[in-house]
């Protein structure tokens, strides 16, 4: 990594908002501000750059207190709009997953399935206003004699929800063809037979996680952008994995960093969470997610003007290997030839379809620009950064 050279802090940046003089920038912006004048120069010109990612994120989903019942009642089972959720927490707190299917869905009983309606929808109808059918089941005890209740419940009317996240963000991800015979139909969407088609799902140069590639600004309590409000993360998601190969300039070549985010669901707004139905897979919810980052020096301007040209993936074989689980790379690809519509892979052109949204992405990075802009949005220091060996 380059040496850490013009040191600025998060608490010299927070003054400058205050007053009205920060100097914020997209990730796209700041990728032609480092190419036209340098990192040195951008760290001392920039005091902000603004990322953002908008795609479908699985391990997605709420917590919610649904208020307590005369008589009252300690939830065994409980169903949203028919879609279950976990009710393992306490009398009327749940969890509901995006990932959660509707009760009644034939799934991939009729191949392939459609997966009309699940958690994400649920989230996003809640989000948008719309009244929502509550039912629970329970088995009755002295302090909770109530065995079933059912209403119609708004966001509105519920005493809490948190959307909470465990693992959103990717930093990187696989491009994923199929080079079985057969369509497969994946959570990286439909893939044509022999390679006939190569989905990918980051959003580059806007991603989050690629703009700070070893998690410098980036920990417990750090603010976001979350599902058109504000969020924090609360720590390293799921599937957090540092320890993979990296490009000369930082950025990793697999599947690596992962956020856990939370936020106020009553601030948010469902053009910036989707509930999608994904065929022959599942339901998921797509997520907006968007993270400032500190130009704290000069090594922080060179990681956030990277661009497309030099942010790579690898190809993987989600019609044969990865079911198997015996992935494998077959090739490199960078995220300029993904975006140009077609990569050659194996001595022929193959189309690309991204399952993120670089439209939405830099929709993101402009509203966070604004909000620093505006004075209404601050920076902090992560209380504990992520892992990043």
């Amino acid at each position: 990594m380059a040496a850490r050279k013009g040191t600025k802090s998060i608490e010299v940046i927070n003054r400058r908002i205050r007053q009205g003089k920060v100097v914020v920038v997209t990730a796209d912006e700041m990728t032609e501000i480092v190419r036209a004048k340098g990192p040195a120069r951008a760290a001392r010109e920039v005091d902000v750059v603004t990322t953002g990612t908008f795609a479908p994120m699985c391990s997605s989903g709420a917590f919610i207190n649904f208020g307590h019942t005369k008589p009252a009642i300690k939830a065994a089972r409980v169903w949203l709009n028919r879609v279950p959720a976990y009710a393992g927490v306490a009398a009327v707190d749940i969890y509901i997953g995006a990932a959660e299917p509707a009760e009644d869905d034939p799934l991939n009983r009729v191949h392939p399935g459609q997966f009309k309606y699940g958690g994400g929808h649920v989230i996003q109808d809640l989000v948008a206003g719309k009244r929502v059918t509550l039912e629970a089941t329970a088995y009755g005890t002295d302090c909770y004699p109530n065995r079933e209740m059912r209403k119609k419940v708004t966001l509105d009317e519920l005493p809490y929800a948190m959307l909470m996240n465990p693992r959103n963000g990717y930093q990187n991800y696989n491009c994923a063809v199929n080079l079985s015979k057969k369509t497969a139909y994946t959570y990286m969407g439909v893939l044509k037979p022999e390679a006939g088609n190569a989905n990918y799902s980051t959003s580059g140069q806007l991603s989050p996680l690629l703009n700070d590639p070893y998690y410098r600004t980036m920990g417990l309590g750090t603010p976001i952008f979350l599902g058109g409000g504000r969020g924090r993360i609360i720590g390293p998601g799921t599937q957090h994995n540092p320890r993979v190969k990296r490009h000369k300039k930082g950025t990793p070549l697999a599947p690596a960093g992962t956020l856990m985010v939370m936020g106020d669901l009553k601030q948010m707004d469902p053009r910036w969470l989707v509930g999608v139905s994904i065929l022959g897979y599942g339901c998921s919810l797509a997520v907006g997610l968007g993270i400032p980052i500190p130009i704290l020096d000069e090594e922080m301007a060179a990681f956030t003007g990277i661009s497309d040209e030099e942010i790579f993936t690898q190809v993987i074989d989600y019609g044969n290997d990865y079911p198997k689980g015996q992935a494998k790379s077959l090739g490199r690809v960078s995220y300029a030839e993904l975006n140009s519509g077609t990569i050659r892979f194996q001595g022929r052109e193959v189309p690309t379809v991204p399952l993120s949204s670089r439209v939405r992405a830099r929709e993101i990075c402009e509203i966070l620009k604004e909000w620093i802009q505006k004075g209404e949005f601050l920076l902090d220091e992560p209380v504990e950064p992520l892992p990043s060996a």
